[in-house]
């Protein structure tokens, strides 16, 4: 299944292909646990103690494996204490899993719902990563490419400006001219893979892509995937028709 949404920024779409068809979120539901905590009003520095234990939404305890982990250094921090700004900042730049857990325990799911909810997205994210218990009792985190749409439109300036930081330059990002601006988040898991960007073009207005793919080409891995190169050729294809489909 593959998912299309292309618009102007904060403007009606102009390409929509499946846009409403759900999803496995993956770590894009990482951009809505960073919008609540930037809501919640809590201290940057704030302290928060690294562990790798967390309460399942179905009840009980998971725990969190390094080896499913894009990001090792929060794992080398395991037992300390460190500023939450730090893991929110890991969480986005580095998409760490760990930083995620230890995010969403510090604000809680009903916070990271709420910023679905304000959005208008359908999509939530109630569970953390790797709560099987959770997935098999059927809390899941689902979204659909025009949910990650508006959930990119809702966002302050400066949640925005904290994915420009995002240092996975693949998918998305890999389908755009060297040096180009954008602000976005990508996610993938065997099976699935997702990308949402706020792109800033120098010769025209800014506009929000999305694609989310589910199918046998998305391998899990971060880099060498197929799916990863699927999107890149969407995001290549859009960018070159930018004027031609209403984006300047």
């Amino acid at each position: 299944m593959l998912s299309v949404v292309v618009a102007p920024w904060r403007r009606a779409p102009v390409v929509l292909r499946n846009a409403e068809v759900p999803h496995q979120a993956a770590s894009t539901m990482k951009v809505a646990v960073l919008a609540a905590l930037h809501r919640s009003g809590i201290a940057w520095d704030t302290p928060v103690l690294v562990v790798d234990r967390f309460r399942s939404a179905a009840g009980g305890e998971f725990r969190a494996t390094e080896s499913y982990d894009s990001d090792p250094l929060p794992w080398r921090r395991l037992g300390e204490r460190v500023p939450l700004g730090w893991l929110a900042g890991r969480m986005v730049s580095h998409s760490s899993n760990l930083a995620t857990n230890l995010c969403l325990a510090r604000v809680g799911s009903e916070a990271v719902a709420r910023v679905w909810r304000e959005a208008g997205a359908v999509g939530a994210s109630p569970r953390g990563i790797e709560d099987v218990a959770a997935r098999e009792a059927g809390i899941d985190n689902l979204v659909s490419a025009m949910d990650l749409v508006r959930l990119l439109e809702s966002l302050e300036p400066a949640v925005l400006a904290e994915l420009e930081h995002n240092v996975h330059r693949v998918d998305l990002a890999a389908g755009l001219p060297p040096g180009i601006r954008l602000a976005g988040k990508n996610g993938w898991l065997p099976g699935a893979r997702h990308g949402v960007a706020l792109v800033h073009p120098p010769d025209a207005r800014p506009y929000v892509l999305c694609v989310c793919y589910t199918g046998p080409l998305a391998n899990g891995e971060d880099v060498a995937d197929p799916a990863a190169g699927l999107l890149a050729r969407i995001s290549a294809g859009i960018w070159r028709r930018r004027r031609d489909i209403g984006l300047t």
